[in-house]
């Protein structure tokens, strides 16, 4: 195994590790710590992919701002009550056949590719002589223009939900 590989398989391991113990706390502040750890790896990987805008971008909104959010969240939480109350006792044997059935489905499906397809255009070589934040830029303004402007609607609609309900609770 290359050293690449090796780095990848740590990645991979570890992130898939983080979320299922960001799932599985009992205490929501220690599941925004595990949350901080996963996105830092995240961030690592964006690295290693000589993606380097994309890991600033993951350390400062998502490491930085939205587990912020989180972290007030919790803390307007009543979580007294929760902890005393049992929830989701007995589904978990449910649960884990689910994710069975979905592992086997998985290892079923990608069994069945034989053929890899093409490499785009932008190699290695083709984004470092334009630059990461030149091609990202390019190809979301042209090839994804309608997500990014869904994605952009969603997020407005949801800020003035915020502010409605907010303003509701005032009055």
């Amino acid at each position: 195994m290359t050293l690449p590989q090796l780095f990848f398989t740590y990645f991979a391991i570890s992130m898939t590790i983080l979320s299922v113990l960001v799932v599985t706390r009992r205490n929501p502040v220690h599941s925004v710590l595990w949350m901080l750890v996963l996105f830092i790896h995240i961030a690592a990987l964006y690295l290693f992919l000589n993606a380097e805008f994309l890991a600033a971008v993951q350390i400062i909104v998502y490491a930085g701002a939205r587990l912020v959010l989180f972290v007030f969240v919790i803390m307007l939480l009543n979580l007294k009550k929760e902890k005393t109350e049992k929830k989701y006792q007995d589904q978990w044997p449910v649960g884990a056949g689910i994710s069975l059935l979905m592992i086997i489905f998985f290892v079923l499906i990608m069994g069945k590719i034989t053929e890899l397809p093409a490499l785009g255009k932008y190699s290695i070589e083709a984004i470092q002589s334009e630059g990461s934040l030149m091609t990202i830029g390019k190809v979301l303004y042209t090839e994804y223009i309608l997500p990014f402007e869904i994605a952009s609607v969603i997020l407005l609609v949801a800020i003035i939900g915020a502010v409605v309900l907010a303003k509701k609770r005032i009055e």
